[in-house]
């Protein structure tokens, strides 16, 4: 297992760092180069001033150079300014050296924002908190709820219980976020005036009133995909052999659930909750927009739409890290679980 947990390792240290590379080759083609130095200049600037403004920030450096830069096994090299001659930051509202020094992402230096006018660091990870705590909240509803109508689903197959909770679970994860957001942002928040349309206040304080919807949003499409998993596991399961030899043994049914069909029944299940942090990621980009939770998704909205490379080349990193990990955790898991696979 540590053999195997070493080369996985590699493997993600390795992906990420071809991934990384695309992502930087894509953010700093030229028509994106001249979009941020628009919106950093003015509408109607020259183009011969455009240029000035890219290579007075060091945007003109060789390709390679500035990647290694970026990472932090290349010096990263003052601005000098053309007028006096003398060294200078590349951005004044960041702490950029005015000598040649590393300092880069392998340093915990992730860059400069020029839409937030302040450093990656400072805008990326109090946005990746606020996610986590949404996260958290979601899977805090989604899991119990999802493992407790798949178990019941799965327990009688084709009973009215069963069929019940499948068209439930179909409709659900039929349904995407943007259109469930909508649909309980009219119900609950517009016609009932239950709930908080907005979740902007929750970065001041979390309540009932202001963070239900983005939860219920996100969890309402996982509850199904995973109970769907849950049921189709616990149905294989209760079909085995040493079930009937259980039941036959005179075992009561809630018996035969709770201490033989259960945990085996949670081993697929297991490995696709682990899977829903790289979905969660990419529903929260939606969720956060339609409610204004400045959190993650919300940043690289926003760094998206203005062209902020370090800030989405910092977003980048983030969701490819969180991705491997996950896998990484949903496979020792899995193995731990089932010892076929730990034996083999």
């Amino acid at each position: 297992m540590f053999s195997f947990i070493i080369r996985r390792i590699g493997t993600i240290l390795l992906t990420m760092l071809c991934l990384t590379l695309v992502v930087f080759f894509l953010v700093n083609l030229e028509p994106n180069l001249k979009k941020l130095a628009i919106s950093q200049t003015e509408m109607h600037t020259s183009a011969d001033q455009l240029e000035s403004w890219l290579v007075n920030h060091g945007y003109r450096q060789n390709f390679f150079s500035r990647y290694g830069q970026w990472l932090g096994v290349v010096p990263k090299q003052p601005i000098t300014d053309p007028a006096t001659g003398k060294t200078t930051q590349r951005f004044t509202f960041c702490n950029d050296p005015t000598v040649p020094t590393f300092s880069g992402v392998l340093e915990g230096d992730f860059g400069c924002s020029t839409k937030f006018k302040t450093t990656v660091a400072a805008k990326l990870f109090p946005a990746l908190g606020a996610t986590g705590i949404l996260m958290l909240c979601v899977l805090g509803v989604m899991v119990p709820v999802s493992l407790l109508v798949g178990i019941l689903a799965g327990m009688r197959e084709g009973s009215r219980t069963d069929r019940v909770l499948s068209v439930a679970s179909i409709a659900s994860t039929a349904t995407p976020e943007y259109v469930s957001g909508v649909i309980f942002t009219v119900v609950f928040a517009s016609w009932l005036g239950w709930l908080n349309g907005s979740a902007a206040s929750a970065s001041q304080g979390i309540t009932f009133y202001n963070f239900t919807l983005p939860v219920i949003t996100l969890a309402i499409y996982g509850i199904g995909y995973i109970a769907r998993m849950t049921r189709a596991s616990m149905v294989e399961v209760m079909t085995q052999q040493y079930i009937r030899t259980a039941r036959l043994k005179g075992l009561s049914f809630r018996g035969v659930v709770v201490k033989h069909a259960l945990r085996n029944a949670l081993i697929a299940p297991f490995t696709v909750i682990m899977l829903q942090f790289p979905w969660l990621l990419t529903g929260v980009v939606i969720v956060e927009v339609m409610f204004r939770y400045q959190g993650f998704g919300y940043t690289l909205v926003e760094a998206a739409g203005n062209n902020d490379i370090d800030l989405l080349l910092g977003c980048s990193l983030v969701s490819v890290f969180i991705v491997l990990i996950t896998q990484l955790i949903s496979d020792v898991g899995y193995a731990f679980l089932n010892p076929r696979i730990r034996v083999q």
